[in-house]
């Protein structure tokens, strides 16, 4: 079964069997050269599926020689088998050098094809190609094709809806209990043939902390979480995963946060699981570098992706220290127990860490070291990104390593489908050209938190892989080449909705309008008239008139509008200018509120053509009620946003009427909102996957609730109802006097000896190491309690305070409304997932305070129970205003201690007990 080339080119076959037509067929050698093969397994699995592809009439294998070479033969190897002159002219060869790049070619109707891969993973690409062109039909044909992106690659969450119990965000060990599917062989599969149909090539797999559910650690054996039987499961599928994805050429990497513990660890040990404040102590330390280190020993063709900020305070030496004294310790641990010098590729995640700083620490002990950041935050918003998060990037792009892009969570898109090809190949271009990144990181288009399964309300439960198929398939033909020719790309994505509905041509392109239509709406929506890039916001429900007309109340993530959007304006910055009559600036409030109605108006036009095919019925349905859906979300917003630039007017004119006129605008969004909640009613279980605490736009979503459409509505209804009312008061009373406030209800604790309190009052001094005294505060605050601070301290360690209460109380902090690195941040669910641990995420009493010559402060509350607790704050100065009962400041507010002009939210009342 082999043969001697005079230069030792050797020349294996098999026999397989590839379509040359879609009416013809017939047997077809395939000849494999095995010299130069490095990575067998992928190369004997490039040949098997080209050999699959056809499988009937399948002959048995027959020995043969260079003469005999059938013209309808197919010849495979790589590059590095050095003698490919007879086959393929050595111009064309030598354009195969970019790493999993191929070549096909047929001299004529006569000769064999011949597909040679730079290597084993470019030959496989090679294979797929020619099934894909069933062969090319016995044709000339001559084709070198390479990646532009050199990663490109999908996430899947190790991660739940909601917390497990005991266990903060992230906290899940790999258990059948948890994630049945992670255990479906056959699922598996699947998604990797998925994967390598696409071209992708990493898979990254997202825990909070891996380790105790992969490795046992002689030092800590308590410290895994899942009991034996379970663990040898997870060895048995993680041997699996790795081995199957090695076929495909599909790199595994495995991510983690830091710093979380296992929580049979931290039990042990009297710690917390996470903790942003954490003392980094030996025993931390310890236990972190051998995990990592068993890890790598165990999995040494694994990569690694960490997260530096968020579980552990971000941005400064602790983050460097951890990642150059541990974890790449870790890794090097894990090299030395096997006698390997060949370093595992390791990702820094750009997220609450300062990545450019850490890089250059750690490349010159580590140099197989890549990056990641997120592309527009948790969302996808614009292919025109600019501003600080742009020149993050840039620099991160220019550090010399690879560069990836993290299209992350997509928490404006979910639930609903989501395929436009014009958008998404945009933004790739985008990546390369302003970001200056060469890999790709896609998260799933939605539900990400409920892993496989997609939010249709279905019989059997839908699978994201399945119902997202053109999500895959847009980013990983765009990360390959972000620029293809414009006609033939339609002419490609036409072909592909004929193949995946069997509908007619004329809907194909019709269907792929309304895509590229609908595609613009949640975008701009978001980064228009949204608070945050995370998914502490769920777009998809619909917003509050306070979110749009007075959005810092809300805690605004003006990164949004800096750098994931084109230059333009809020809508309270547009109001501001109409009253006063000046020039408006790039894209405004109202020219979106009219487009994203237009896009779907378009996008509806489109679909009213369309029939149903023959393929895929009622899923095609589905995508259909999707459109709907966004004309009816898109009038929703873009009424409402016209209703708050009216609403907005009364607060410069005082004038009744302005007020009066976005009531019918008002009304009309409801209106709207009611026919989004009955086209969601039946199709969606909810709008959002992850269902915790974290939650908090346009509701509160705690304990899953206020995630879906129909529970919305009433608040909206009501919304409306207060609205009238307030009006019709006003009209019939006047603005009134301004109600005055409460005087807040001091609470009794206990606190340290050497603890020093002030009375607050204008006057008063709140530090320890300098004379700033309070020049501005609310008279409700007056008489509290203050926790004297040492500034000079503050800025170095942060602030800890223990104190014991007899019942529940709430800590006023104070934060400075600065960015300076001087002051502490506040507490961002962006960028930290355990910020509303204590309720203090949301700002409850803005304007509230002025010390000298500082920035003005905003309160920002802290409940804690009954008995002994630590309130813990970053570095930076903060200040510490006093405690008072837990039921005391249930509603924010504005204290305006400036006299800067109250906002109008007291006009929207309230819903039950939430102040809207």
């Amino acid at each position: 079964m082999v043969f001697q080339h005079k230069k030792s080119f050797t020349l294996l076959f098999i026999w397989g069997l590839l379509s040359l037509s879609s009416s013809f067929a017939q047997t077809t050698e395939i000849l494999f050269v095995k010299d130069g093969v490095k990575n067998e397994e992928r190369f004997h699995f490039a040949v098997e599926r080209l050999a699959a592809s056809k499988q009937q009439n399948t002959k048995k294998n027959i020995l043969l020689t260079p003469k005999k070479v059938k013209k309808n033969a197919v010849i495979v190897g790589v590059k590095a088998a050095n003698d490919w002159g007879k086959w393929v002219p050595p111009t064309l060869l030598a354009s195969l050098t970019k790493s999993e790049s191929f070549l096909l070619y047929r001299k004529d109707k006569s000769a064999p094809l011949v597909i040679i891969g730079a290597d084993e993973t470019g030959l496989l690409y090679g294979c797929e190609e020619a099934i894909r062109h069933a062969n090319y039909a016995a044709q000339a044909v001559s084709i070198v094709d390479a990646p532009e992106m050199v990663l490109r690659g999908t996430a899947i969450g190790m991660q739940k809806t909601e917390y497990l119990p005991g266990r903060d965000v992230y906290e899940y060990p790999y258990t059948e209990e948890l994630f049945p599917w992670f255990y479906d062989r056959q699922l598996w599969l699947d998604y990797l043939d998925m994967l390598v149909e696409n071209r992708y090539n990493t898979l990254y797999l997202w825990n909070g902390h891996p380790f105790s559910s992969l490795v046992k650690l002689k030092d800590y054996p308590y410290a895994l979480e899942v009991d034996d039987a379970t663990f040898a499961k997870n060895e048995q599928m993680y041997k699996f995963l790795t081995e199957e994805a090695n076929k495909r050429g599909i790199w595994v990497i495995q991510m983690f946060y830091n710093i979380i513990l296992p929580k049979p660890f931290a039990d042990k040990h009297g710690l917390k699981t996470q903790e942003r404040n954490r003392v980094i102590t030996p025993l931390i330390e310890d236990y972190t570098r051998k995990s990592i280190a068993a890890f790598v020993e165990k999995y040494p063709n694994v990569g690694l992706l960490i997260t530096l900020g968020e579980a552990m305070e971000g941005v400064g030496q602790d983050d460097i220290h951890w990642f150059t004294k541990t974890i790449l310790p870790g890794v090097k641990d894990g090299l030395q127990a096997i006698n390997s010098a060949v370093e595992p590729p390791v990702i820094l995640r750009a997220h609450d860490t300062d990545a450019p700083a850490v890089m250059k620490e750690a490349l010159p002990i580590y140099k197989n070291l890549y990056t990641m950041a997120k592309y527009n935050g948790e969302a996808l918003t614009t292919y025109t990104p600019r501003g600080k998060w742009a020149e993050l990037h840039q620099r991160l792009g220019k550090i010399g390593t690879v560069h990836i892009q993290n299209v992350h969570i997509l928490a404006n898109l979910e639930p609903f489908r989501y395929a436009a090809p014009d958008f998404i190949r945009q933004s790739v271009k985008a990546m390369h050209d302003v970001h200056l990144s060469n890999g790709i990181h896609i998260y799933p288009q939605a539900s990400y938190w409920d892993w496989p399964y997609t939010a249709d309300k279905t019989k059997k439960r839908l699978l994201q892989v399945d119902r997202d198929w053109m999500w895959y398939k847009a980013w990983a033909r765009y990360a390959w080449k972000a620029t293809p020719n414009v006609e033939e790309d339609k002419h490609y994505w036409c072909n592909a909705l004929i193949d995946h509905y069997g509908i007619t041509d004329e809907s194909a392109h019709a269907l792929l309008t309304a895509l590229n239509e609908v595609g613009e709406i949640s975008p701009k929506i978001l980064r228009r008239f949204g608070i945050t890039d995370g998914n502490r916001q769920t777009s998809s429900l619909g917003m509050l008139m306070t979110q749009l007309i007075n959005p810092y109340r809300y805690g605004l993530f003006t990164l949004l509008y800096e750098s994931e959007a084109p230059e333009g304006e809020m809508i309270i910055d547009y109001a501001e200018k109409q009253f006063k009559g000046e020039q408006h600036v790039g894209e405004t409030p109202i020219q979106v509120a009219d487009e994203i109605v237009a896009h779907a108006e378009r996008a509806v036009s489109q679909i009213q053509k369309l029939q149903v095919g023959s393929k895929q019925p009622d899923e095609l349905r589905r995508l259909i009620n999707d459109i709907y859906i966004h004309e009816a979300l898109a009038k929703h917003y873009s009424f409402k946003v016209k209703a708050a630039v009216q609403v907005l007017q009364y607060k410069y004119t005082k004038d009744v009427q302005s007020l009066k006129r976005a009531l019918p605008d008002l009304a009309a969004s409801v209106a709207a909102y009611k026919t989004l909640a009955q086209l969601t009613a039946d199709s969606y279980l909810y709008a959002n996957s992850m269902q915790t605490k974290q939650r908090k736009i346009p509701m509160r979503g705690v304990d899953a609730t206020f995630k879906h459409w129909t529970e919305m509505l009433p608040v909206f209804e009501t919304e409306l109802a207060n609205f009238e009312q307030a009006i019709d008061a006003l009209e019939t009373h006047g603005a009134g006097a301004e109600k005055g406030r409460k005087t807040l209800a001091a609470a009794a604790v206990k606190l340290a000896a050497d603890t020093r309190l002030v009375t607050l009052k204008k006057g008063t001094n709140l530090y320890l190491d300098q004379e700033l005294v309070v020049t501005h505060l609310p008279p409700e605050f007056e008489g509290l309690q203050a926790v004297m601070v040492d500034a000079a301290k503050q800025k170095l360690e942060g602030t800890s305070l223990r104190f014991e209460a007899a019942t529940p109380v709430k800590v006023l902090v104070g934060y400075f409304n600065s960015t300076d690195k001087v002051f502490a941040p506040k507490p961002v669910l962006e960028i930290d997932a355990t910020a509303n641990d204590y309720g203090q995420a949301d700002t409850k009493v803005r304007n509230a305070l002025r010390v000298q010559y500082m920035p003005m402060i905003d309160v920002h509350t802290y409940s804690f129970a009954a008995g002994k607790n630590e309130l813990k704050l970053p570095k930076g100065e903060a200040i510490i205003l006093g405690f008072i009962k837990d039921g005391e400041l249930q509603h924010p507010y504005n204290a305006d201690v400036d006299n800067q002009g109250d906002d109008v939210d007291d006009l929207f009342g309230y819903f039950g007990e939430t102040k809207l």
